[in-house]
């Protein structure tokens, strides 16, 4: 078994339901593009509120294993 390395980005997930459904948005959109995902880390949760409802948003610190 070897050592694994990671990278990290960073994604905004939106979501006018919830913050869970903010979370699964970025983590889905993010795994389209990168593999090897394995892990997240939400870092800040913020919303934002007008005339058509609230709009949840979570920044989330996706990180994914390096291929060897």
């Amino acid at each position: 078994m070897s050592d694994k390395v990671y990278k990290i980005v960073h994604v905004i997930g939106t979501s006018t339901e919830s913050i869970q459904q903010a979370v699964r948005n970025a983590i889905e959109r993010a795994s389209k593009t990168l593999r090897n995902v394995d892990w997240f880390e939400v870092k800040e949760i913020r919303g934002s509120v007008n005339k058509d409802g609230i709009l949840f948003q979570v920044e989330v610190r996706i990180g994914f294993r390096l291929e060897d």
